[in-house]
């Protein structure tokens, strides 16, 4: 059984650029994966920041409630202050008024920092809209260019496929079975020249005897790494 060098040379570029086209056909989809992850994280980032507002504003809306209360009780305790019936109930409502009175004091200067903070939080709402429009954008326009490429790449693996089917007709019908085994289990990887002695494979040296018979056009495996050899032009 012999092999011609040319043909294993050829099945092995075969081999090599359909692996290099379906790598980079499965490459696609996982940048698009990677691109969908960014706008999945921004519209996380964008509900976080719209939450932030959200609850901001319901806390004011709690406070001013707070303070019409406060308000409200203040207005009663002038009243009953002006028919308080001893000193000691006038002196009461008064007190009871200077502190309800400083503390919506304190309310309504927290309700107005609330506010610039609702503002604030509002604006970076805004920016976070902007960043999730920019990388929808880039998902859309990078999907339809791996899109396109994809169709490429699928005509090339089919003439290439096809090329291959005509070439390993060449091949001795007693190698193929062995031949076979190789590729499915390593691919491309599955053969290998040998240059002065070497399997480029591994880079174990081969016996005198494999050489000569490489030179035969016997086929040869490396006892090392199990890769079909052949000769380098």
């Amino acid at each position: 059984m012999s092999v011609s060098a040319t043909v294993l040379r050829e099945l092995h570029r075969i081999h090599t650029q359909l692996g290099d086209l379906n790598e980079r056909l499965s490459r696609g989809p996982r940048q698009v994966q990677a691109r969908q992850s960014n706008v999945t994280l921004q519209e996380t980032a964008l509900s976080t920041a719209q939450d932030k507002v959200l609850q901001t504003k319901k806390a004011i809306d709690q406070k001013q409630l707070d303070l019409k209360s406060s308000e409200n009780k203040i207005l009663d305790w002038k009243v009953k202050l002006n028919t308080a019936s001893s000193n000691r109930e006038y002196q009461t409502f008064t007190e009871q008024i200077a502190a309800a009175e400083m503390a919506n004091s304190v309310m309504a200067d927290e309700i107005l920092e609330a506010m610039e903070k609702a503002d604030q939080l509002s604006l970076e709402v805004k920016e976070v809209e902007k960043a999730l429009a920019a990388v929808k954008n880039d998902l859309a326009t990078f999907r339809d260019s791996v899109t396109a490429e994809g169709e490429l790449i699928k005509g090339d693996i089919s003439r290439l496929e096809a090329e291959l089917a005509e070439v390993e007709k060449k091949l001795p019908a007693t190698l193929k079975d062995e031949y076979q085994r190789v590729i499915r289990g390593k691919g491309a990887d599955g053969m290998s020249p040998v240059e002065d002695m070497v399997c480029q494979g591994c880079g174990k040296t081969i016996t005198l005897n494999m050489q000569n018979d490489l030179l035969l056009s016997k086929p040869i495996f490396c006892i090392n790494c199990g890769c079909l050899l052949y000769l380098t032009e």
